[in-house]
């Protein structure tokens, strides 16, 4: 059966628009290749002027304090083992930056990850109820069993973190777990084991004295030794947390786009999970539990990067330091002789920046 004149042109029109919305072709798609490494280049130039913004705010924290020093003071006072100044940089501000720049990192790479895990933009290293367990941890074992030093603090928070961590991973629906279920678990945990501290504080009036200082946050106490018992925790939580960058990023479209992609959610989870004990554990047994560090520097790296976590974890793994030794110095500055501590500090920019946040409505965007 013949077609009609109509049909034929109807049919020749169909195919004609067929051909003019065909797929780009490899010129086009070509073409997009010097936007992407244009993006590329300006993200990279990004990273070296942010780990040339933290050599300059280390180089302040090991210069100032109780008594300022100059740079050429502190070049000698690094290299120079006769120089006056050898002691103060090696034996109190040496180790003080070093623990900021771990702390820093960690707290900073801990909070990118648990905000893109739980798809929580309120999400912080606190959220698994990690710094309250190693903060009941500390409590426990320095009034209860008596551990003194900092050394057997650490242990004994790492292992409080730990615990803590795994019993959120259960209550929250073990290898089904979910983000919504693990927050609710860690926010439980959370006020319940801050409650125990507080009443052993309470009810103790020597660990009142003993705890004070460290449940605020601080880093006058750092010591090479300390340094020397988180780094390795540090580095295995950081290589973990990179390792996970990309399968993290499609977890973030949702499990079963994250499967059809080839990830699987609920080892991502436990690997997240591991990274974040490591970091937060680490560092909130080397200086008590600091916040906003975990919490605002991810928001403000997210409108540099985007939320790719590739380029999100090492912005955060240098930009948080900054924050976190810009505040330690500040607190000298503001308090000599004597000094604010770091979580104070913090404490009181954070909330100012985040409510910035919040008015420009950057908070709640992935």
């Amino acid at each position: 059966m013949l077609s009609s004149p109509a049909s034929a042109i109807r049919t020749n029109s169909e195919f004609t628009l067929s051909i003019t919305q065909s797929p780009p072709s490899a010129a086009q798609t070509v073409s997009a290749h010097p936007i992407r490494r244009g993006r590329t280049a300006t993200r990279a130039s990004g990273l070296a002027a942010a780990v040339f913004l933290l050599a300059v705010v280390a180089v302040l924290s090991i210069a100032v304090g109780a008594k300022a020093l100059p740079l050429a003071d502190v070049w000698s006072g690094l290299l120079d083992p006769d120089a006056d100044e050898y002691t103060v940089v090696h034996q109190m501000r040496l180790p003080r930056t070093l623990l900021g720049l771990l702390a820093g990192t960690a707290l900073g790479v801990a909070g990118a990850v648990m905000q893109a895990l739980t798809r929580n933009p309120l999400a912080d290293p606190g959220l698994l109820g990690i710094n309250a367990g190693a903060s009941a941890a500390v409590a426990t074992g320095t009034v209860l069993v008596g551990v003194a030093g900092l050394d057997g603090q650490v242990w004994i928070a790492l292992a409080g973190a730990a615990v803590v961590t795994a019993a959120g991973y259960v209550v929250g629906g073990g290898r089904g777990a979910t983000p919504a279920r693990l927050a609710l678990a860690g926010a439980a945990l959370n006020a319940t084991l801050y409650s125990y501290v507080n009443a052993i504080m309470l009810l103790d009036a020597a660990s009142l004295e003993r705890l004070r200082f460290w449940t605020v946050g601080s880093l006058a106490s750092a010591e090479l030794a300390i340094v020397g018992t988180v780094a390795p925790f540090i580095a295995v939580g950081l290589l973990l947390a990179l390792a996970v960058a990309r399968p993290l990023n499609a977890l973030a479209l949702g499990d079963d786009t994250a499967r059809a992609l080839g990830a699987r959610p609920a080892l991502i989870r436990a690997a997240v999970i591991a990274a974040v004990t490591l970091l937060c554990g680490a560092a909130t047994a080397a200086c008590g539990p600091i916040v906003f560090v975990g919490l605002l520097v991810p928001h403000l790296v997210r409108a540099l990067t985007g939320p790719d976590l590739r380029w999100l974890l090492p912005y955060c793994a240098v930009l948080a330091p900054v924050l976190l030794l810009g505040a330690d110095v500040l607190g000298r500055v503001l308090s000599r002789p004597g000094e604010l501590q770091v979580g104070m500090v913090t404490a009181v920019l954070g909330g100012p920046l985040f409510l910035w946040l919040v008015l420009r409505g950057r908070v709640g965007q992935p």
